[in-house]
Formats: C-alpha cells, structure tokens, sequence
C-alpha cells in the first residue's frame, strides 16, 4: 500500500493546535533580574494565524507554560482558545474536539517536545518544526524546514491554505 504525501492530510484540516515554547517560540527563555521570563515570537507565525482565523479556521493553543505575556501576544491576533498552564494535554484537546464537534482528522497539532507525544498520536496531522525532538520527529507527517519561533507555523498554515486553495487571495490584505 502506498504512503499518503502529507499533503493529502492538509486538504481536510479545519483546526490548528500549537505548542507554545519550541514552535511558537525558539525554546529560549530571557530571564530578568526580577526573575520574568521573556520570550520571543515571529511575526509571520503571528500574520498566518490571523489569516487562518480571518478564513474561518479554529486555532487552539495548548501548552504547560502559563506566561500571561503568550496570553496577551495570542488574544491581540484574535486566538480565543488559549489552554495555558495545561497538565494533561490529552484530556484538553479531547474537551476541545468535543466542543467544536472537530473531529481529529481535521486536526493539526505542532508540538515539538516529549509533553506533546501523546496528543500529537490523537491528531490526523501530527508535525513538528526541524529543531523538535527525535521522538517527535519520529511521529509527524509533516515536519517543517524552519525552526520553532522562527516560522514554522506561518509554514504549516500557509501550506494548508494553499492546499486549500485559499491563500492566493492574501496579497491585498492589509494586517498591521
């Protein structure tokens, strides 16, 4: 039997689900002498997401990290199902699927270390940036050719846009 080309996958993807540190950030923590941790997100991540939320798409963010800076970066570009602070991984992402009646076909989930094994086998299309784990590698369809925090999700969004036919018309958007 033929393997499916990961693209095959991206057709029926409704929902995107992202990590936080090591995709939406590189894994980096800045600390302050007052012992805040500073992290840095890509811009192009930022513009795909909302592009994806502006054409009806679901993006969920599910992470153990619970910095309220991720919160306020990932509610100013209009994400609304922002899960931080998450011990059971497993347990949120089944409560969300149920909510939107999604099912896990429509799925993509990026994770990029061990906490996301689990909830990345529960998924249609498990990937990962190039820098995430061997074990995570091992279980994505897809595995990007940019690094966590440096593009990676702009990568598997604009790639299931194109797929779907519905990122061509971005060129006259105006986002700021």
């Amino acid at each position: 039997m033929e393997e499916k080309s990961y693209k095959e996958y991206l057709e029926n993807i409704t929902t995107f689900i992202f990590d936080v540190d090591g995709v939406l950030t590189d894994g980096s923590l800045v600390i302050t002498t007052e012992g805040e941790m500073l992290r840095t997100m890509n811009v192009k991540d930022g513009y795909a997401i909302k592009t994806a939320l502006d054409k009806g798409y679901n993006i969920c963010i599910i992470s153990g990290g619970s910095n309220p800076g991720v919160r306020t970066r990932l509610k100013g570009l209009g994400v609304t199902d922002i899960h931080l602070g998450v011990g059971d991984k497993i347990e949120t992402l089944d409560e969300y699927l149920d909510i939107y009646n999604i099912k896990p076909e429509q799925a993509l989930y990026m994770g990029d270390d061990i906490p996301d094994y689990h909830v990345m086998k529960m998924v249609g299309m498990p990937c990962c940036p190039n820098d995430a784990v061997a074990e995570i590698k091992e279980i994505s369809k897809y595995i990007s050719h940019k690094q966590g925090g440096k593009g990676c999700v702009r990568d598997v969004i604009e790639q299931v846009l194109k797929v779907q036919g519905k990122w061509k018309d971005n060129y006259n958007a105006q986002y700021d």
